[in-house]
């Protein structure tokens, strides 16, 4: 049953771009975002800015010819031209579809080719990636730089110079394609996640009730711009209940000493972070630092433990909220403001969404008894949920069972309706939030020629909840060594994204396989258990 406090219908006709950024621009003053660069230097930016700069680059791409429907890659870091961007492609009825700037130059060709992009956004790094993959990326026609210019490139800043900040509202039926998000499996290569112009409506959820957030909040989320969670805490959510982004932009490695000293200095009222971040805060010695103004702290991306809740309620005074959610989903439960909160838990099912625990053949289960997580999709999908996955209908159809949508995740709910996560259905690993599909860094690891075969599952770890660990048969020619393991890991950072890479690796004389000759994970997840026990 839906929140009688909240509005989850669709329009026929909807885009967020129009509909709700411009019209908290209607306030001049109105800030929406304060800026910190990697030097220390602060912007403070109005609604109307990206107002005026989003018509701008929407104009732009449409005389280059961009059209409704086109896909538009997306490959930049923490700076303003990304929440530039993704409005653009909106406002010209396209469709963005980020990605995080720890890609490869095969990864970004893969993803290119995939989503069929015709405009790429990027900075200087994500170009000199871009063109080593070039030639081999038919459907790119306009490569745009954010940034020095670089030859045979389109200038950002030029294109918007050029044209004009005003632009009629385009018509945008409410049910067509608006973002593409890559997210890992356990078969292969990325899936494509296709959500339509409504996603935005779901979050609602997230603003209003998950965060909890007001116009005269700032808020902070610290999530990677190619992350489906950048959508939910640091565009659609805050955006959405007009509060304002706070934005801190680092160059090089994550600091989280300084991320205590932002949350000191700066007047940040509500922040979200993974459990892993929350968790170097404390190492760093939280103890140390006060925050004036924070009043809310909301966690995601992993499952967040009583003892760091407990920590952190220590430190600071504030109960991290944990909530749970998926690429394909908005937050489909979690704790809410005011909620008695269960340490362990996800929480309650969100307003407007209908979840169950269920089996095999999509009966919902009795409290206390482990299943598969799904959503209630029928009779109505929920505003929120993505369309499909693009291009793939046979694994679209294998995520529905009945009238639910089966997330692939396994919990259990308690007598007093509380969600419990368990782990996941499949075989990939969540390490500090990422997703990461163990065939990808499988692949890379057996195309080096020391490698004959590789298994890698996820092994429990104090500070990222879990790392990558694989378990290699060397080649006949090939032999252990701590050099070789080196060797292996920075081979597979320069194959695939290097958050993928595993962080240790055992060399084994054989793998554990059935009879089939499939390997047997569950068995090397028992001995990475072990071993996480024994350390």
């Amino acid at each position: 049953m839906a929140h009688p406090e909240i509005d989850l219908s669709a329009p026929a006709d909807f885009n967020w771009a129009y509909d709700v950024v411009d019209r908290w621009a209607d306030d001049p003053g109105k800030l929406a975002m304060r800026w910190v660069g990697p030097a220390g230097e602060e912007r403070e930016i109005s609604f109307a800015t990206f107002r005026e700069r989003s018509n701008c680059l929407a104009n732009a791409l449409t005389a280059l010819g961009l059209a409704r429907g086109d896909r538009v890659f997306i490959l930049l870091p923490h700076v303003v031209e990304w929440w530039e961007s993704v409005l653009g492609v909106m406002k010209t009825g396209g469709v963005a579809v980020p990605g995080t700037s720890l890609l490869t130059a095969k990864d970004i060709a893969y993803r290119i080719n995939a989503a069929g992009a015709r405009a790429v956004i990027t900075d200087s790094d994500g170009a000199a990636k871009l063109d080593a993959v070039r030639s081999g990326c038919p459907s790119l026609e306009w490569p745009i730089i954010v940034g020095p210019p670089r030859q045979s490139w389109w200038r950002y800043e030029a294109m918007i110079a050029l044209e004009s900040p005003v632009r009629p509202r385009l018509p945008t039926p409410g049910g067509d394609p608006c973002m593409i998000y890559f997210t890992s499996g356990t078969t292969g290569n990325p899936k494509m996640v296709l959500h339509t112009y409504s996603y935005p409506i779901g979050h609602r959820i997230t603003g209003a009730y998950w965060l909890g957030l007001t116009p005269d909040d700032l808020h902070w989320n610290l999530s990677d711009m190619g992350w489906a969670k950048a959508a939910w805490s640091s565009l659609f959510g805050p955006w959405t209940m007009g509060a304002a982004l706070y934005i801190r932009y680092w160059r090089g490695k994550y600091s989280p000493r300084e991320t205590l000293e932002q949350l000191q200095r700066q007047p940040i009222t509500t922040f979200c972070a993974t459990p892993t971040i929350y968790r170097m805060l404390v190492q760093e010695d939280a103890r140390a630092y006060h925050f004036p103004r924070l009043r809310s702290c909301t966690s995601a991306g992993e499952p967040l433990k009583p003892d760091l809740i407990e920590t952190w309620r220590e430190i600071t005074g504030l109960t991290i909220r944990d909530g749970y959610g998926q690429t394909e989903t908005v937050p489909l439960c979690g704790n809410l403001p005011g909620q008695e909160l269960r340490p362990g838990s996800m929480g309650k099912p969100m307003p407007g969404l209908t979840l169950a625990v269920i089996d095999k053949a999509g009966r919902p289960l009795s409290p206390g008894q482990e299943g598969d997580l799904a959503v209630k999709v029928k009779p109505q999908r929920p505003v929120g949920l993505f369309k499909e996955y693009w291009h793939d209908p046979e694994v679209t159809a294998a995520s529905h069972r009945g009238d639910w949508y089966v997330t692939g995740d396994r919990a259990y709910v308690d007598e007093d309706g509380y969600f419990w996560f368990v782990g996941r259905a499949d075989d990939v690993i969540i390490s500090a939030g990422y997703r990461i599909g163990p065939v990808e860094v499988e692949q890379a690891l057996v195309a080096h020629p020391a490698v004959a075969e590789a298994a890698v599952v996820a092994k429990p770890d104090r500070t990222r909840g879990a790392i990558v660990k694989a378990y290699v048969v060397l080649a006949s020619t090939a032999r252990p060594s701590p050099s070789l393991v080196h060797e292996l890991q920075e081979f597979v950072k320069r194959s695939t994204a290097p958050y993928k890479y595993p962080r240790e690796i055992t060399f084994v004389p054989e793998l554990p396989k059935t009879i089939s000759g499939r390997i047997r994970r569950v068995e090397l997840r028992l001995w990475a258990q072990q071993e996480a026990e024994r350390q």
